[in-house]
């Protein structure tokens, strides 16, 4: 039952015709967790937190950085340097000291992923990577919680509720992940602040309707959103019987190695088989490991001013912002100016883009032209930035 101070902090609800003191105790007894507390989480966990969701769980291993604050409104200057989980109780308690705030300091993975989700009615899927985006639908199918998903890129988003019964999941939409790098982080390619705003604002939205009754929830629905003409547009889609996970014959039972999934082994093998010998197509994803230097290795090579060619395969707006020399060929741009590359077949040719993962992808393509002398900069300039130079920004 609802206390007195109860009553009179959640009275615009109860004077809801279709919600009232019945929905309102639905959210005081309701337990939601929220997988990533960054652009998305910080609106719906606010939101959440002030409907009166009797328990809200937050998983997150990241700490708060101050290039986080202009999107992610949870929290402040003072927060920078600290856990987001550990920022996120303290904000939120202020907020609604009723509310029971669950800390899940972790990286969600395929070994805790059940465990934690189990625990809980219902999930709000905050994060920005494809490998956690299907382990959280995975283990939701599995745990039978449904999943209010939302997803954003600079100025566009989407929003659905996956994982209810009769409803789809989040691969009867996607069965398989893009090939890496064909689609680009937030990190990477930008985004408005607002807009997690307004996607966390939705899933919000309809996590409370699907805990309070309320309403038409987004299941077999995909909403749409631009930013730009501010349009909404809504695609319907049936769950697929097909389906691996949900389907009516699932193949997969238990949760996988969401990293090497979504690594896109068939994918990228289709993508570079025109350029790797078929010798080497079937084992360039588990043969040996990438040749990398650290950044240390390489603020030696660059001070004992050895003759190198250090490649940077990030996009030209990334330049602008962090920028630590090197010779800019954006990714795309490789094949058409390998002889470039090739010039410098006699020396030591290190890759370089934001974080590791596009250079280790284009050390594999380099090797597969001929390279032999090829390094991944392990970390990217985000290591750089935190190992060797703090003045270069994190982005």
């Amino acid at each position: 039952m609802l206390t007195p101070g109860e009553k009179s902090r959640y009275s615009r609800h109860l004077l809801l015709p279709e919600f009232g003191e019945e929905g309102q105790e639905r959210l005081k007894q309701a337990k939601v967790l929220v997988v990533g507390a960054g652009g998305l989480g910080s609106p719906s966990l606010l939101y959440l937190t002030a409907s009166g969701v009797g328990t809200i769980g937050i998983v997150d291993f990241d700490v708060v950085e101050t290039n986080n604050l202009h999107r992610q409104v949870l929290y402040n200057a003072g927060d920078v340097g600290h856990m987001k989980v550990e920022a996120a109780v303290r904000n939120l308690e202020r907020l609604n000291p009723a509310v029971s705030i669950v800390s899940h300091p972790v990286r969600l993975t395929s070994e805790n992923a059940i465990e934690i989700i189990s625990k809980y009615d219902l999930v709000l899927d905050g994060t920005d990577n494809f490998a956690t985006r299907y382990l959280v639908n995975d283990a939701c199918v599995l745990t039978r919680t449904p999943n209010v998903y939302a997803s954003i890129y600079r100025y566009d988003g989407q929003v659905s509720v996956f994982c209810t019964e009769n409803g789809p999941c989040y691969r009867c939409v996607f069965p398989e992940p893009p090939p890496p790098g064909s689609v680009p982080s937030c990190a990477e390619g930008g985004v408005l602040g607002v807009l997690p705003g307004l996607l966390g604002t939705l899933q919000a939205t309809e996590a409370v309707k699907w805990l309070a009754g309320l309403g038409e929830p987004l299941v077999g629905k995909l909403l749409l959103v631009d930013a730009m003409d501010m349009s909404f547009k809504t695609l319907k889609f049936p769950a697929d019987p097909e389906c691996i996970v949900c389907g009516e014959r699932p193949t997969l039972d238990k949760l996988i190695d969401y990293e090497l999934f979504c690594g896109g082994v068939q994918a990228e093998v289709a993508e570079f088989e025109d350029n790797y010998p078929p010798s080497k197509v079937d084992t360039m994803f588990f043969g040996p490991t990438i040749p990398s230097i650290s950044v240390v290795e390489l603020r030696d090579k660059q001070s004992k001013e050895e003759d190198f060619l250090l490649l940077d395969v990030r996009q030209p707006e990334e330049l602008t912002i962090a920028d630590i020399g090197g010779t800019l060929i954006p990714m795309e741009e490789l094949p058409a100016r390998l002889d470039e590359v090739k010039a410098f077949m006699d020396r030591d040719i290190v890759v370089m883009c934001r974080s590791g993962a596009r250079s280790a992808m284009v050390v594999q393509w380099l090797q597969n032209q001929g390279l032999e002398r090829v390094y991944n900069l392990d970390g990217g300039i985000a290591a750089w930035s935190r190992q060797i130079d703090s003045s270069i920004a994190l982005y």
